[in-house]
């Protein structure tokens, strides 16, 4: 089968690989109909992911149809359209059950397909734990509808469950990439009086305002000022940094205001610091850490219900073939694009 494959430092290639096989009595097979490239395949590439292994095929974000199952899975059955969790869990150890997911004890726990197992940017991937790792996707959602559930689209569930929303809050999202935009659409369902999305690139910014006209826009070098403008209590109730860079990491702080939740959504490729003697006295809550995505199936009856559609970020569409004209495209920014689909 043909698979995008990490070879080296700064390498991915496109090779012929042998089609995955059931390892396990929890495993599944999928039959990959569409995948997308993430800005962590990125990361990979260019060595920000330590425990990313040499040959491994990329790809963590993708949807297809159930090819065969090992004897314990029964959440899906051969020929179930499904979308693929970005996670692996094992759904019983202490952080599964608590809803940790991402931390689980399993030696392929948390983000392994893709990174430390074979992902999906092929034709076909096999997924341990199916019944924890797949989630039917209804007849009414198509593959495009689908495709973010079980990466981006978790990610910015899991970020605006974690920091508490209330009606009346004014919401600053940095960031405005794929998973940005996301973070916004599940922050509009928890409908707070205000939404400030920061963004330092034009075609984001434009991208923003032409699909959600009621979201204030704001540039780095203006956005503390209009936060302050727009909020009622000296910055934003909530903070979601979701751009990664050093710049947006000390922005998320001073934006917020005193007793504020700031939450970190974003992967950094080196460390933070916190300037802790400038901040006292303003009492923020952080919270961190990988996305926790075990809400695919309320997400998928979000999107049924039209209460969520992600459908506008997808701007290209590639063949698995042409895959590496895709990461061009994805990788320098081209042609205005968002997210690209990868048809297999």
């Amino acid at each position: 089968m043909l698979a995008y494959t990490y070879k080296d430092h700064g390498v991915f290639e496109l090779t012929e690989k042998n089609k995955p096989k059931l390892l396990d009595s929890k495993d599944a097979i999928v039959r990959v109909t569409m995948s997308s490239i993430c800005t962590s395949d990125l990361h990979i590439k260019h060595g920000f992911v330590p425990k990313a292994a040499p040959g491994v095929i990329v790809g963590h974000e993708m949807v297809g149809v159930v090819e065969e199952i090992g004897a314990d899975v029964n959440k899906v059955k051969v020929g179930d359209r499904v979308s693929v969790n970005v996670e692996t869990f094992c759904g019983e150890c202490f952080f599964c059950k608590n809803g940790f997911v991402n931390n689980c004890i399993d030696k392929n726990g948390g983000w392994a397909l893709g990174c430390r197992i074979d992902g999906g940017q092929a034709e076909y991937v096999r997924v341990p734990f199916a019944n924890q790792g797949l989630n039917k996707i209804p007849d009414a959602i198509s593959d495009r509808q689908a495709l973010f559930v079980g990466d981006i689209l978790a990610t910015g569930f899991w970020a605006v469950r974690i920091s508490e929303i209330k009606e009346g809050d004014t919401v600053l999202i940095i960031g405005a990439g794929p998973t940005g935009i996301c973070t916004l659409l599940c922050a509009m369902l928890k409908n707070p009086k205000k939404i400030i999305v920061c963004e330092k690139d034009k075609t984001r910014r434009d991208f923003i305002k032409e699909h959600y006209p009621n979201v204030i826009v704001a540039e780095p070098e203006n956005c503390i000022e209009i936060v302050n403008n727009e909020s009622e209590h000296g910055g934003a109730d909530v903070v979601l940094e979701v751009a990664g860079s050093e710049d947006t990491f000390q922005m998320a702080w001073m934006a917020a205001r005193p007793n504020a939740i700031v939450t970190i959504v974003a992967l950094y490729d080196k460390p933070m610091v916190l300037p802790l003697p400038e901040m006292y006295g303003k009492n923020l809550t952080f919270k961190t850490g990988g996305v926790d995505g075990c809400d695919s199936d309320e997400i998928l009856s979000l999107i049924e219900q039209g209460k969520i559609d992600t459908t506008p970020l997808i701007t290209h569409e590639f063949a698995l073939q042409d895959i590496e004209k895709a990461y061009e495209i994805f990788e320098n920014r081209l042609e205005n694009v968002i997210k690209i689909a990868i048809v297999s």
